[in-house]
């Protein structure tokens, strides 16, 4: 236990202790500033910030214990016609609303953040590709089938996707690696929108050496 979770003991024994009630208060303000700091005010997401931390220790975590991490990273498509269109008011509510839909998808152990402007990312900690590309398809086409309700009615929205992998053979570093992910992000985007893009499995089968468990955590038994 640490220090912060212990419990608060008056020195004099004494049932109600002002200055322990305040100490208390504090921290709360403490745990709810740390939130702030970590968390997207419009989408309650996980923020930039704490993106970069998590990645960068499951990157690690995947270089020592072998098991794959995976990245999705997600972006709405013409989202500047949606503001532009029907007002920034209504833009945020359809944020809010693919921000619901990413967070009730995943597991708790993932980790949804508000990458930047109409952009999220998908952490999958201790999970092969081909598992985080079948998640994030299923979450295209709830998104895509899930019209938001607005002040002007209903707006359709889709998504573009981009995935790939951290291993312990990889080298690339975590800036290198999110640009690599956001390759296949653009990809899907010049595929035609509403469509996810991945390096391709038998491309990642020919560049990395893995036992056979190890190859079944990569890309599943199919």
């Amino acid at each position: 236990m640490s220090e912060v979770d212990k419990p608060l003991i008056c020195p004099v024994e004494e049932q109600r202790c002002p200055w322990l009630d305040e100490i208390e208060s504090l921290r709360q303000n403490i745990e709810e500033l740390n939130e702030l700091v970590l968390t997207d005010a419009l989408t309650a997401l996980y923020n930039y910030r704490h993106f970069e931390y998590v990645l960068q220790a499951e990157m690690d975590r995947s270089k020592r214990s072998g098991i794959p991490t995976s990245l999705v990273m997600i972006d709405l498509d013409y989202f500047k016609s949606i503001n532009d269109t029907h007002g920034h008011e209504n833009g945020n509510i359809v944020l809010k609303h693919v921000a619901n839909i990413l967070i009730s998808e995943v597991r708790t152990t993932d980790v949804v953040c508000r990458y930047g402007g109409e952009e999220f990312a998908i952490i999958f900690p201790e999970t092969h590709l081909h598992l985080a590309v079948k998640v994030a398809d299923r979450i295209r086409e709830t998104i895509a089938f899930t019209p938001v309700e607005t002040s002007v009615g209903s707006i359709n929205v889709t998504a573009s996707m981009g995935a790939s992998v951290y291993m312990k053979a990889s080298i690339l570093p975590i800036d290198e690696f999110i640009d690599s992910v956001d390759k296949y992000l653009y990809e899907a985007k010049q595929s035609g929108r509403n469509c996810i893009c991945h390096i391709d499995y038998a491309e990642l089968r020919a560049v990395t050496e893995v036992g056979f468990d190890e190859r079944a955590m990569l890309f599943g038994n199919d």
